[in-house]
């Protein structure tokens, strides 16, 4: 039996972190990311800016033991408590989001795809490490017929391993937990003899228009052509954005969100950041504007987002691996133009305060492959109720790490990280 956590901070170790959604979600419900492991160094150095106590680990998993994991998260406990005690090696839960296109409808669901096998390596570090929950989140096409038998195969492995398993029969969609956005996913929960509960839903179903409240419309900054941040007192809200939400006033820090137990963040709140605006012909802006709400632009194959409704999955596109491609971004309900990154995060439930990477191209991806901060929160709390935990609320308010993290090149963040080249994504080419 799973035994009673006092009101400390639960411990938390994220595999396959990207910038961090599983992380922030995790952090919400009341555990501190001590260890992220992320092979792609911008991706890396984007994590370490917006978590600057978490040691970041920029490695392939497949050349990682659960040892070196835990040796990085004693790293990550003192960067935590640098006066405080050691750490006494105890992991409340392993999270990851182990690479899913192989697994993907969405793609060419490639049963050969190398990526699957990373599942089995999430499994792996997991049965090596013993956390006393785990939390795995992938795409729905996981559970499809094609592919029991590596899914069958991991969860044996973790039920050998001791764990009672939830989840694994069917996705989710995030817009049911908060999220903006009708993106399904499917989030398998364990703890070492003990039932972890099901994810509890959202009250409230939140809108485009709920999540793009308060938010300056980046089309009134010509500067946003060739910068990505402007002073948000140098522009008016549109008068089509003067409604309020809930959830706007959250993600710009305005309320306080009181399930929200995250390290509050020093960030300059005058600031939009993240909204570089992409440059579009006159014919595309003509397309554009015969295209309600709601429906497809014939030619682009871009989705207007409906302000009525939830976007549809913000999807990442290839990486520099498999040509670098980038998946089709929606349009902007109103304006006659795809959204900024910043408006991106809005819909995947990003507060104002997370920065992502200067370019449009890095900063769409490292969205597209998050996983949403309020999902991951549900899982978090899930968890956290599973160990009979009751975390407290971080009293401590963060400062962000370097602000040249964001804007750094592939070659610049691997030496930053002293990567490993035959690690890293290879070199982005196009044909």
């Amino acid at each position: 039996m799973v035994q009673s956590t006092s009101k400390r901070r639960l411990v938390a170790l994220d595999l396959f972190a990207g910038v961090g959604g599983l992380s922030l979600g995790f952090e919400q419900a009341g555990f501190d990311v001590l260890a992220a492991v992320e092979y792609d160094p911008v991706h890396a150095a984007v994590h370490k800016y917006n978590f600057p106590m978490t040691e970041v680990i920029c490695r392939d998993v497949k050349n990682l033991s659960g040892a070196d994991v835990r040796q990085a998260a004693h790293r990550g406990w003192r960067l935590h408590h640098p006066s405080g005690p050691a750490w006494d090696g105890a992991v409340d839960v392993v999270i990851g989001g182990p690479s899913c296109q192989g697994f993907s409808t969405m793609g060419r669901r490639d049963q050969d795809d190398e990526r699957n096998d990373l599942l089995l390596e999430f499994v792996r570090i997991v049965v090596e490490i013993r956390p006393r929950a785990f939390c795995l989140e992938n795409v729905p096409g996981l559970l499809q017929e094609r592919y029991t038998p590596i899914r069958e195969k991991a969860l044996d492995s973790l039920r050998d391993a001791g764990y009672k398993i939830t989840g694994f029969d069917r996705p989710v969609s995030a817009a049911d937990f908060g999220v903006p956005q009708n993106r399904k996913r499917v989030v398998i929960l364990g703890a070492l003899e003990a039932d972890v509960p099901p994810l509890k839903p959202s009250s409230m179903p939140v809108t485009v228009a709920d999540s793009f409240a308060r938010l300056p419309d980046a089309s009134d900054s010509p500067e946003l052509m060739t910068m990505d941040s402007v002073g948000r007192d140098t522009f008016p809200i549109s008068p089509w954005n003067h409604a309020d939400s809930l959830y706007a006033r959250r993600m710009t820090g305005d309320e306080v969100d009181p399930e929200d137990r995250s390290r509050r963040r020093n960030w300059d709140s005058s600031l939009l950041t993240n909204s570089r605006l992409s440059a579009h012909t006159s014919e595309s802006i003509r397309r554009f504007e015969l295209t309600p709400q709601g429906a497809v632009e014939p030619v682009s194959r871009f989705y207007r987002l409906s302000l009525s409704g939830q976007s549809r999955t913000l999807r990442a596109g290839t990486g520099r691996e498999r040509g670098a491609f980038t998946s089709p971004r929606p349009l902007h309900p109103v304006r006659h133009r795809v959204i900024t990154v910043r408006e991106a995060a809005r819909l995947h439930s990003f507060p104002d305060w997370f920065r992502f990477h200067i370019t449009s191209w890095h900063g769409h991806r490292q969205i597209g492959n998050s996983v949403p901060p309020l999902l991951a929160r549900a899982a978090g709390k899930s968890i956290a109720k599973a160990l009979h935990a009751s975390p407290t609320r971080a009293r401590s308010v963060l400062n962000f790490g370097d602000e040249s993290l964001l804007s750094m090149s592939m070659a610049e963040a691997a030496q930053l990280f002293s990567a490993n080249p035959s690690e890293m994504p290879a070199q982005r080419t196009r044909k």
